[in-house]
C-alpha cells in the first residue's frame, strides 16, 4: 500500500496538514456514535493499530459519505484536503493491519470508495492527472476487493471525467466498460450507467445509440423510482441532465434548455455545485438562442449559491459568464448582472 500512501501524501498540502487534528476530527465527532471511534482513528495515524474489525470499515465508509456531503454542499477545494488526510493518516494504516480475509476485503472496498471520492474532487479543481492516479488505485483495491459497484463506479467517473474533457471515444469505451463490469445491475444502477453511455454515445455522433441509451435510462430510472426513493444517488434530476446533454451534443438545443430546466426543479438542495454549474450551463445555452434576459435570470440564480462553493469547475463557469455578458452590458439587465458577479468574483477570475 505503499503507493497508496505516496499518491495522498503528495496530494496533502503541507500547510493543510493541521486539517487532521481539528477540520477532520470536527466532522468526524458530528457522527453519531463517533467519539468513540476517534481513538481508534488516532492510535491507526500513530501506528498503534495491530487488527481492524467491521467497525472500522464503517467508520471508514461513515467519513467517505460525510466528506462526500460537504463535496456536494462546498466544493472540492473544501472537501480534498480532508479525504487526502484521512487516506494518508487512517485508511492506508488500516490496509496494513492484520484481519480476517472478510474484513481485509471489506476495508479494501472502503478504501477504494475513498480514492474513488478523492479522485472524482480532483476532477472539481481540474487536476486531471491527479484524478486519475486516484481513480487507477480505487480500481486496483475495488478488484481485489470483488468490490462490482465501486469497480464500475469508478470506470463511469472515468468516463464522465472524458466526455466533460471533449473526449468522447474514450467516454464511450470507460462507459462500456462500467456497464460490462456490472452486468447483474440493479434499475437505478442501470439508469445511472446508461446515462453515461447515452452521454458519450451523443458527443461521438452516435445519434442512434445515444437515444437508444437515454431510452433505456428512462425505463430504468421509471422502474427504479417505483421501488425506492433512494436519497444521495443516481436520481430524475441526474437522468434529466444527461438527457439534456445528450440533446445539447445532438444540436437540439431548445430540447436541451428544457430537458436542463426540469432538473433544476427536481434538484435535491443539498447538490449546491450541481445546482450552480447545471444553472451556468443553461444561461449559455438561453443566450445561445437569444434568450438574453432569461439567461441572466437563471445567472443571477446561479450567483445565490456560488459564493458558498470552492469548486474548479463552477469557477470555469462564472468566467464564461463574465466573458458571455461582456458584450451585453448596455443592457441594464445584462449591466446589473455583471456588477452583482463582480462582488462574489474572485480577483483572479474577474477578466481584466
Amino acid at each position: 500500500m505503499e503507493g497508496l500512501l505516496d499518491l495522498g501524501r503528495q496530494d496533502m498540502d503541507p500547510s493543510r496538514r493541521s486539517v487532521l487534528g481539528v477540520g477532520l476530527f470536527s466532522v468526524a465527532l458530528t457522527i453519531p456514535h463517533w467519539p468513540d471511534v476517534i481513538g481508534r482513528m488516532e492510535a491507526a495515524h500513530k501506528g498503534h493499530v495491530r487488527r481492524i474489525g467491521m467497525a472500522d470499515v464503517r467508520a471508514v465508509a461513515a467519513m467517505t459519505e460525510r466528506i462526500s456531503d460537504l463535496d456536494d454542499q462546498f466544493g472540492g477545494r473544501t472537501a480534498r484536503p480532508m479525504a487526502a488526510a484521512f487516506l494518508v493518516n487512517t485508511a492506508a494504516p488500516y490496509l496494513r493491519a492484520e484481519a480476517p480475509d472478510g474484513v481485509r476485503k471489506a476495508m479494501m472496498g472502503a478504501v477504494s470508495d475513498l480514492c474513488y471520492l478523492t479522485g472524482y474532487m480532483a476532477v472539481d479543481e481540474g487536476l486531471h492527472g491527479l484524478a486519475q492516479r486516484y481513480y487507477l488505485k480505487a480500481l486496483e483495491l475495488a478488484g481485489a476487493a470483488e468490490d462490482h459497484l465501486t469497480f464500475c463506479t469508478t470506470l463511469r467517473g472515468m468516463s464522465v471525467q472524458a466526455v466533460d474533457l471533449g473526449h468522447g471515444a474514450e467516454a464511450m469505451r470507460l462507459a462500456d466498460a462500467a456497464a460490462a463490469a456490472s452486468p447483474q445491475a440493479g434499475p437505478r444502477m442501470r439508469a445511472f450507467l446508461a446515462g453515461q453511455q447515452a452521454h458519450a454515445a451523443a458527443q461521438t455522433g452516435a445519434r442512434g445509440a445515444a437515444l437508444t441509451y437515454l431510452k433505456e435510462a428512462e425505463v430504468a430510472m421509471e422502474k427504479a423510482e417505483s421501488q425506492s426513493k433512494a436519497f444521495g444517488s443516481y436520481d430524475p434530476s441526474s437522468l434529466l441532465y444527461h438527457a439534456s446533454q445528450v440533446r445539447f451534443e445532438l444540436g437540439d438545443v431548445a430540447g436541451s434548455i428544457a430537458a436542463m430546466r426540469e432538473s433544476d426543479k427536481v434538484r435535491q438542495s443539498v447538490y449546491r455545485r450541481a445546482r450552480v454549474r447545471h444553472r451556468c450551463t443553461l444561461a449559455e445555452r438561453q443566450l445561445d438562442l437569444g434568450h438574453l434576459e432569461a439567461a441572466c435570470a437563471t445567472w443571477n440564480l446561479a450567483l445565490e449559491d456560488y459564493p458558498s462553493l470552492q469548486s474548479g469547475r463552477a469557477d470555469e463557469r462564472i468566467e464564461v459568464m463574465h466573458s458571455r455578458i461582456k458584450p451585453y452590458l448596455k443592457n441594464p439587465v445584462a449591466r446589473d448582472l455583471f456588477e452583482r458577479a463582480r462582488g462574489v468574483t474572485p480577483v483572479g477570475l474577474l477578466p481584466r
